[in-house]
């Protein structure tokens, strides 16, 4: 039997953070440049720095 292709949904949670202005500036800037939305951008920036953190 063939796998069937299955769409997966991630579990997302709606949070409020602030930051500076000029960083948010930025990341619009490269989320823009780049073709993908500031939330996406955020996620894998945060994803890039707890999996490279010091231990």
């Amino acid at each position: 039997m063939k796998n069937l292709f299955k769409i997966q949904k991630p579990e997302m949670i709606n949070k409020t953070f602030r930051m500076p202005a000029e960083l948010v500036e930025t990341m619009q800037t490269i989320a823009q440049n780049k073709g993908v939305s500031l939330n996406n951008l955020v996620v894998q920036c945060c994803k890039y720095a707890l999996d490279n953190m010091e231990k």
